[in-house]
């Protein structure tokens, strides 16, 4: 995968002479540009010439052999344990990356509205010009996908697809207790017990995740609320995983909200409005649109049957309570927006499709698929059944 870091150069045009960042390899923008995955701190810098990299000398044999970089320093070439017992850490290392910006004919910079501020102060003292850029370059440029990006999404998703039928399996093959929580061999049925099996299964996959959401009943009235303790009959549980490739780094991302039982018939009713707000979305999606076409889409929906939105209210505390959906790449959460004032979609675009309605005295539903924006509608990475009954 060799990115087109064209727009990054006319973003700098006349008014600077690279971009730095410096910050580990969990950072995306660092690993997007760089091409380097690395557990500490490292310094990235582009210029439209070419870029470069100054790792510790822990690093330098891995940074030459993996990273894209033109070139690829030592902090050791330019004395930086005698600058650092000299200057301290701070200025020690400001020290040093002015002579490494000098190397390469660097004077102003443009940095992520996150680079580290006491860096920044002594960069100046060096006589470096530097600014916080806010156009969210790096990361325009990484939502859009290549083919190699896609598939490493789609190979992500192919696992998150692989963890949610582990999941569901457990909670069909659960029995229900007189009290009419679940019981799985005998023993109640927990979120976290189906979180277990979710992360074992996408551990032999080759993915790893930090959270996943198992919520049921009141629980799922909370979108974020990850869920804990035993899990009930009859009321609604949402699943929503999304894992990250371990050797890839790019996310997979997917929802699906079961019931073992009976489930209301208002859970009913939200599911099956939440599924038709979820195909109309899709409806909505092809190059041009904007994201918040698409998530208009879906509060057409709502609110035509009566139920409360963001957009109608944004001080709502049930109903449908998020946006539409978000990108997905590196991060698993990233442009473009799926959400009021949402931008225009692109071809290469990878993003979610989760509309879902809330309520503490209901529960929660939310249905999430990820597409591909393509050149005349999307292509949907998701290949995963959308049915509300665990029998």
């Amino acid at each position: 995968m060799e990115p087109d870091f064209s727009p990054l150069a006319e973003f700098l045009g006349d008014d600077f002479d690279g971009y730095l960042i410096s910050a580990d390899g969990s950072d995306s923008n660092q690993l997007y540009l760089s091409g380097f995955d690395a557990p500490d701190p490292y310094t990235t810098l582009y210029t439209p010439e070419g870029t470069h990299l100054l790792v510790s000398t822990l690093e330098y044999g891995r940074a030459k052999k993996e990273s894209r970089a033109d070139t690829v320093s030592r902090l050791s070439d330019y004395d930086y344990m005698e600058k650092y017992t000299e200057y301290g850490p701070v200025v020690g290392k400001a020290k040093v990356l002015a002579e490494f910006l000098a190397d390469h004919d660097v004077a102003s910079l443009a940095a992520p509205d996150d680079f580290p501020l006491a860096t920044a102060d002594a960069l100046r003292d060096e006589g470096v010009s530097i600014e916080g850029e806010t156009d969210d370059v790096l990361t325009t440029i990484r939502a859009v996908k290549d083919d190699d990006e896609i598939d490493h999404i789609h190979d992500a998703q192919k696992a998150t697809q692989a963890s949610m039928h582990a999941a569901e399996d457990l909670i069909r093959a659960a029995d229900v207790a007189d009290d009419g929580t679940l019981r799985y061999e005998g023993e109640p049925l927990t979120s976290e017990r189906v979180k277990e099996e979710i992360e074992v299964t996408l551990l032999r996959h080759g993915c790893a995740l930090n959270e996943t959401i198992v919520a049921c009943g009141a629980d799922a009235a909370d979108p974020h609320n990850r869920g804990s303790g035993p899990l009930s009959a009859n009321e609604a549980i949402i699943i929503d995983i999304f894992p990250r490739n371990k050797a890839t780094k790019y996310n997979g991302d997917m929802t699906r909200t079961f019931v073992k039982g009976e489930p209301t018939e208002e859970v009913r009713e939200w599911f099956d409005l939440t599924e038709e707000a979820f195909n109309a979305a899709l409806d909505a999606v092809e190059p041009g649109a904007t994201g918040e076409d698409v998530h208009d889409a879906v509060c057409d929906v709502y609110e035509a049957a009566g139920e409360n939105t963001l957009r109608a209210d944004q001080s709502a505390e049930t109903g449908f309570i998020h946006s539409t959906g978000h990108g997905v790449g590196l991060d698993v959460h990233e442009l473009p927006r799926v959400s009021q004032n949402g931008e225009e979609l692109k071809p290469g675009h990878v993003i979610t499709i989760e509309p879902g309605l809330y309520d503490p005295e209901i529960g929660g539903v939310r249905i999430e698929d990820m597409v591909v924006v393509t050149e005349d509608g999307y292509e949907n990475l998701t290949d995963y059944p959308v049915e509300l009954v665990v029998e």
